[in-house]
């Protein structure tokens, strides 16, 4: 039976699971289901971490979850979720095209349906949510989040396309304005684009670093500088903002480009403190995870695998093993960097407590797979921690596969190559700040598998 004080324990673990204090969660759940065996909320918040931490009976405590509550919608996406994890994308499929049917503005569903028509090949993998629009027709989040999902693949111009669909169905939505005007640019319809930016009315930071963007592929620095500045005075902590001042900086031989990216230490690959032989340990049980896996959508990756979920949240030992290999390593990094800088997006945080936030496994085949160059905004340091490297091959790119770092992506439209370049070895943590872009080239055979995460500076 449930009482007041267990859905108000179910609510505060819940609250812990969300902000990924999972064991804390766990324990708070599996006590509540000791006295109420069936307690929908705990039910569900236990399922949930089965699959965060990738434990083998997850399906059955989704399965258990439903029994409980068997109309709860996420219950059925954490199931369909499960399934995909344990290889049956058939029935992770049925499932996921039901709850768009049933629930067309379900910006979840939407997502993970999108995810597994990328994973099986499918070139219309968003097409859905022209279907979900007919049906809500009222929704714009429909729209939005259908924009986004095609220019995180590069479908600048596809994502234009919906986007001007969107501004006219939803002419008080100023977001969508910008949303045309950026994916036009970035498409190349660089005079269409001008003509748009300037019949808008939105002046925020999104629109600040979006503009800039259009004006660094027009060559205009002097107006993308004067954006960046504006979006940096509200928020001097934006990467995004820094990574794009960090190449207008460089485009026009700035100093400030030195004093932002060219400190000795801020690029650097670091031999893994791996006392315990974690990385070997880890290896086979990361082959088998990307076995499952797929290409995910809204991430850097061309091709590959990546692993589902936040990787450290999982329980097994080998993981947790490889985690506390990372931690000490990071420590390093920290310890050798210059000294305190308040104005400096890195170095403000030199002396801050800093902990790993996202973590995930990649793996690339040889014939074209690779990472574009890209940022992680939500991080101070990013990084890659190699694994698996193949023998390198004679071939004409001597540096194939290997970590390009500050290279501009393609639709900047910058002649620039990058600033520095890492070759993968395997046991070697590369690391450097988040505000520059890196990417990797492709390489022509064999298999390359990385570990990497972000870390943040916890105030």
């Amino acid at each position: 039976m449930n009482t007041p004080d267990m859905d108000r324990l179910a609510a505060a673990a819940d609250r812990w699971r969300r902000a990924g204090k999972l064991s804390k969660a766990c324990a708070e759940f599996e006590r509540i289901l000791e006295d109420n065996a069936a307690h929908p909320m705990a039910l569900r918040g236990r399922a949930r971490i089965a699959l965060a931490r990738g434990e083998s009976d997850a399906l059955v405590w989704f399965d258990r979850a439903l029994r409980s509550d068997p109309g709860n919608g996420d219950l059925w996406l954490g199931k369909a979720q499960a399934l995909d994890v344990s290889g049956d994308i058939e029935g992770a499929l049925a499932i996921a095209h039901q709850l768009v049917d049933q629930a067309p503005g379900w910006i979840e569903g939407l997502r993970f349906l999108a995810q597994l028509r990328v994973a099986r090949g499918e070139s219309d993998f968003a097409g859905h949510y022209a279907a979900a629009a007919r049906k809500a027709p009222r929704d714009p989040n429909i729209f939005y989040d259908w924009i986004n999902q095609l220019a995180a693949l590069d479908r600048f111009a596809d994502a234009a396309d919906v986007a001007g669909q969107a501004t006219r169905a939803f002419p008080g939505e100023a977001v969508f304005g910008l949303m045309h005007a950026s994916n036009v640019s970035a498409s190349g319809e660089l005079s269409i684009a001008d003509q748009i930016f300037a019949s808008l009315t939105i002046d925020t930071a999104e629109r600040q670093r979006n503009e800039a963007r259009h004006r660094i592929r027009r060559g205009e620095f002097d107006l993308s500088e004067d954006l960046l500045v504006k979006a940096l005075a509200a928020d001097p902590g934006d990467i995004a903002a820094w990574a794009l001042q960090g190449m207008v900086w460089r485009a026009t031989n700035n100093p400030k480009s030195e004093w932002l990216h060219g400190p000795d230490g801020f690029v650097s690959r670091i031999e893994l403190r791996d006392e315990t032989g974690a990385l070997d340990a880890a290896l086979p049980l990361l082959h088998e995870l990307h076995d499952a896996a797929a290409m995910p959508i809204g991430q850097s990756l061309r091709g590959g695998t990546q692993t589902q979920g936040n990787l450290f949240d999982r329980l097994e030992l080998e993981i947790g093993a490889l985690k506390h290999a990372i931690e000490a390593t990071l420590e390093d990094y920290q310890a050798a960097l210059p000294l305190y800088d308040k104005s400096h997006p890195l170095l403000r945080h030199r002396d801050a407590a800093w902990q790993i936030a996202g973590s995930w496994s990649v793996r690339l085949a040889g014939g074209g797979d690779h990472h574009k160059s890209h940022i992680h905004p939500a991080g101070v340091i990013s990084s890659a921690l190699y694994i698996d490297v193949p023998a390198q091959e004679t071939m004409d790119d001597e540096q194939a596969g290997w970590l390009e770092i500050g290279r501009p992506p393609d639709d900047l439209m910058l002649d620039m190559g990058p600033l520095a370049t890492i070759e993968p070895k395997p046991g070697y943590l590369a690391l450097f700040p988040s505000t520059l872009y890196h990417g990797t080239r492709p390489f022509r055979s064999g298999r390359r598998m990385s570990v990497a995460f972000d870390a943040v500076a916890v105030s």
